[in-house]
C-alpha cells in the first residue's frame, strides 16, 4: 500500500509541476513577454560545453584509469584474434562517438539563440546522405565479415590429435571425464547416474572401464584441446575468460569448443605477478542459489608434464571396484 501511495504522489507531483509551467507560460504569452531570453541560452550554451569537457574528460580519465581491471592477456591462441577484433571494433566505435558528441554539444554553444541571428535550414544534401550512409554501412559489412570468419574458424572441426575432456555440469558443480589409454570415452546413459556414477557410464563398454574422473582439469601447453560439454539438469555455460572460451551446457545434446592453450599456469602467474594465480572455468548462466560457487580449476602444463599427469591417473572403475557387483549388470542400458 505505501508503494502505491509514494507512486500516486509522484504522478501528481508530476502533474502539478506540468500545470504550474502551463500557467507561467500564458502569463507570458498575456504579457506579450518573450518565453527565452538571450541571458538563458548563454546560460544552456555554455552548460552544454561544460557538460561535454566534462563527460568527455569523465568518460575518458576512467577508462584509462581502469585499464589494468581489465581480462589478462589472452592465453589461447585463438584469443589473439578475438582480442584483436574487439579492439577494432571498439576503435571503430569510439572515433565517431568521440567526434559526433564534440560536434553536438559544440553545434548546441556556437549556434545559441541571438537577437540578430535567424535559423538557416539545411534541409538535404544527397552526395553527404549517401557518402555517411555507404561509409557506415561498408564498415558495418567488414566488421561482420571478419567476425563470421572468426567464428567459423572457431568453430571448425577439431584436429583429430585434439586432447578431449568431457565437462558435465550439474546444480552446483562440474565433473570432468577423460578417456583412458584406448583415447575413446565410454557410453553413458542418464539412467546409470547415481550418487557415486555422476556421468552414469554404462560400464558394459569396454571404452568406458579406463575413463577417469580428476577433481581437476589437466591440458597440455600449445596442444589443441576439445572440450566436449553437457549437463544433466538446467542450463549452465562454460565461461574461461582466459582462453576467451564460453560455451552452454544444454540437457540432452553435447556441445563442444576446441583450443590450443599459449601459457602454463606457472607462466601466467609470472606473467600476472600473482603466485596464487589459477585459470578457472565459472559457470555464466545463472543456474540457481549455488551458482555463484560453480567454478573449476583448470591447470596447464608443459607437454611432458601433462604425460606424466596423465600416466599416473587410475580408471573410475579401479577406485570404484565394489561398484559393478552392488549395481549388477547394465546390459539393459546399451
Amino acid at each position: 500500500m505505501t508503494e502505491i501511495l509514494f507512486y500516486i504522489t509522484g504522478v501528481l507531483l508530476l502533474i502539478i509541476f506540468y500545470l504550474v509551467y502551463k500557467a507561467l507560460r500564458l502569463l507570458y504569452i498575456s504579457k506579450k513577454r518573450p518565453l527565452t531570453s538571450v541571458k538563458s541560452n548563454d546560460v544552456n550554451a555554455y552548460l552544454m560545453l561544460a557538460f561535454l569537457l566534462l563527460f568527455l574528460g569523465g568518460f575518458w580519465g576512467y577508462s584509462f584509469y581502469v585499464s589494468d581491471e581489465g581480462l589478462a592477456e589472452a592465453a589461447s591462441e585463438h584469443g589473439d584474434r578475438v582480442d584483436k577484433l574487439f579492439w577494432i571494433a571498439t576503435t571503430v566505435i569510439l572515433i565517431p562517438f568521440t567526434l559526433l558528441h564534440i560536434l553536438l554539444f559544440w553545434a548546441a554553444f556556437r549556434f545559441r539563440h541571438k537577437k540578430d541571428r535567424s535559423a538557416k535550414y539545411y534541409p538535404y544534401n544527397f552526395k553527404l546522405e549517401i557518402s555517411w550512409t555507404v561509409i557506415t554501412a561498408g564498415t558495418l559489412i567488414a566488421l561482420i565479415a571478419m567476425g563470421i570468419i572468426l567464428w567459423s574458424d572457431v568453430k571448425s572441426p577439431p584436429p583429430k590429435e585434439a586432447e578431449v575432456v568431457e565437462i558435465l555440469g550439474a546444480q552446483y558443480v562440474w565433473f570432468i571425464r577423460y578417456p583412458g589409454t584406448d583415447g575413446k570415452l565410454g557410453k553413458t546413459d542418464y539412467r546409470l547416474i547415481d550418487d557415486k556414477n555422476s556421468f552414469g557410464m554404462n560400464l558394459n563398454d569396454p571404452a568406458a572401464t579406463d575413463d577417469f574422473t580428476p577433481p581437476r582439469i589437466h591440458i597440455p601447453k600449445g596442444q589443441p584441446v576439445l572440450f566436449l560439454i553437457r549437463s544433466r539438469d538446467v542450463i549452465h555455460s562454460v565461461f574461461a575468460p582466459h582462453f576467451r572460451l564460453k560455451m552452454d551446457a544444454v540437457p540432452g545434446m553435447t556441445t563442444q569448443f576446441w583450443f590450443i592453450p599459449k601459457y602454463t599456469t606457472e607462466e601466467m602467474r609470472s606473467k600476472t605477478g600473482n603466485p596464487d594465480f589459477n585459470y578457472e572455468i565459472a559457470c555464466a548462466e545463472i543456474c540457481g542459489r549455488g551458482h555463484f560457487a560453480m567454478k573449476m580449476i583448470i591447470v596447464v602444463e608443459e607437454p611432458e608434464d601433462y604425460r606424466e599427469w596423465y600416466q599416473q591417473q587410475r580408471s573410475w572403475v579401479s577406485q570404484h571396484p565394489a561398484y559393478l557387483s552392488n549395481h549388477g549388470n547394465q546390459n539393459k542400458y546399451k
